[in-house]
This record gives structure tokens, C-alpha cells and sequence, in this order.
């Protein structure tokens, strides 16, 4: 970490959606999950203005609804074209904003400004990439009786937070390295196996720890990757199904209580 305060960078929401649309959505009857109302606000409303109020000089906000893209102008966002899946979204916006370029998605119902803060200030100077993980003991505390999927390795059990942050143009070389650990974030057996056999084996022995598995695939890209513990565990809360969006509800409410 920099000794001086660092500088908050541009934001891509992902706000895509697959064809067909997103089940979860559809059961909520709306096009997208940013849509769904959580505390008197759509998600997408609360990711925008937790990011704007963290500091992000711009907000932009990748999806192809024009429903979402109209929240989104509404909420002070700007608006890309969202393309064929995140990786190549997120190499679209890498290319035309540059680095650094911070990445969330827009069902992060609960993202504060805070976390946005801590995360840039948490990543090493040496990073290109960086990946905001939560382990169960903070998630635990922060979300008692919570159910999660959990990746289990060597170092303890973690959740992803759906941050990340692309912090030198070298990140580019590593976006579809990224895309492809994010979609196996549930399946750690696959990612350990695109290192090759030394690494599996760590992995089957239980002696794989979560920073080590992902600093190895990105020198596959040629980058430095590193995992940036979530200080608060409810970062790890996403909506996704049913109960995720219940457990949003009653801890926005808690809040406002509190």
C-alpha cells in the first residue's frame, strides 16, 4: 500500500444480461437484477451512488436494457454497450478508460463507500490486479447464519465480493485469465487444475491457500494478481436468489434501524 492517500478510479458496473434474461430477475419481474428494489431503492441506484460517494470521478455502467441505462443516467452514471459476456466488457472499457479502472457488479445490493475505499487502499503498490475475497470468519461475524458458497482451501474458507480492481494496463493481459477465475470462483478443483499438476496435488493435499492459487494463474498472463482480505464480511453479500434478497432487505432495514 501507498503511504499516501490513493486515488479513487473510474468505476465499470457490469450490468449485462444473458439471452434469454436472468431467471432470478424474471421471477421478480423485472429485466435485471439491478432493477429489483431493496430498501426503497433499485440495486442499481444503491451500487451508483455507493460508488459516486466513495470518490469514483465516473460511473459507467455497461448493459444493453435500456430500462437499466436509464436508471442509470438518472443516478449520474454514464452508459457503454455491454458486450458478449464480462471479460470482453471489461476489456472494452479497459481499452477506451484506461487504468485504473475498478470493477463491481449491479446486484452489490449492501456496497458501501467504505469498502470501495478500503479495497483501492488495501491493494498492494506491486499489483496489477486485485480481487476483494472475504473469509468466513469475517462473513460469519458481519452476517451470522448466513449461507454462502464457500471456496475451501489451505488458508481458510472464502467468499468472492465482486470487486476487483484493474490497476496498470498490464491488466489487460489477464482479463480473460480473471473472467475465468471469476467464473470458477465455486469450483476451486478447476481453477487449482489450470496450473498444471504440482498445484493440483497441493490443492488435493489441502496445502493450496487462496492468495497463492491466484498469484500463480496470473504469472500465467505475466501479471501480479493479489487478494485483498474484505475487512467488512458483508461484502460478501450478493443478490443471486431468493433468500440473498431477503437477507439484503432485513440488513438494509437493520441499518436504517440502527
Amino acid at each position: 500500500m501507498s503511504a499516501l492517500a490513493p486515488t479513487i478510479p473510474t468505476a465499470l458496473v457490469l450490468a449485462g444480461v444473458r439471452p434469454g434474461g436472468d431467471p432470478f430477475a424474471l421471477e421478480q419481474e423485472v429485466a435485471h437484477k439491478g432493477l429489483i428494489d431493496v430498501g426503497g431503492l433499485p440495486i442499481l441506484s444503491r451500487v451508483c451512488r455507493a460508488l459516486l460517494a466513495a470518490g469514483c470521478p465516473r460511473v459507467i455502467v455497461a448493459t444493453n436494457l435500456a430500462e437499466v441505462a436509464a436508471l442509470a443516467e438518472a443516478e449520474g452514471a454514464q452508459v457503454m454497450p455491454a458486450e458478449e459476456g464480462p471479460s470482453a466488457t471489461v476489456a472494452a472499457a479497459l481499452e477506451a478508460c484506461g487504468a485504473p479502472l475498478l470493477v463491481t457488479t449491479a446486484d452489490h445490493a449492501l456496497l458501501q463507500p467504505g469498502w470501495v475505499r478500503d479495497f483501492v487502499a488495501d491493494t498492494p503498490d506491486d499489483a496489477d490486479v486485485s480481487i476483494l475475497m472475504a473469509r468466513r470468519q469475517e462473513v460469519d461475524r458481519d452476517v451470522p447464519g448466513t449461507s454462502r458458497s464457500w471456496i475451501r482451501l489451505a488458508d481458510g474458507q472464502w467468499s468472492g465480493c465482486n470487486l476487483f480492481l484493474l490497476k496498470t494496463a498490464a491488466a489487460g493481459q489477464g482479463i480473460a485469465l480473471w473472467s475465468s477465475i471469476e467464473a470458477n470462483r465455486k469450483r476451486p478443483l478447476k481453477m487449482a487444475s489450470q496450473l498444471g499438476w504440482g498445484t493440483l496435488t497441493r490443492f488435493v493435499l489441502g496445502r493450496l491457500g487462496m492468495e497463492r492459487m491466484v498469484a500463480r494463474i496470473a504469472a500465467q498472463a505475466g501479471i501480479v494478481a493479489q487478494v485483498v482480505r474484505a475487512r467488512d464480511g458483508r461484502a460478501a453479500v450478493d443478490v443471486d436468489k431468493a433468500s440473498d434478497l431477503d437477507l439484503a432487505r432485513r440488513l438494509l432495514a437493520a441499518d436504517a434501524v440502527g
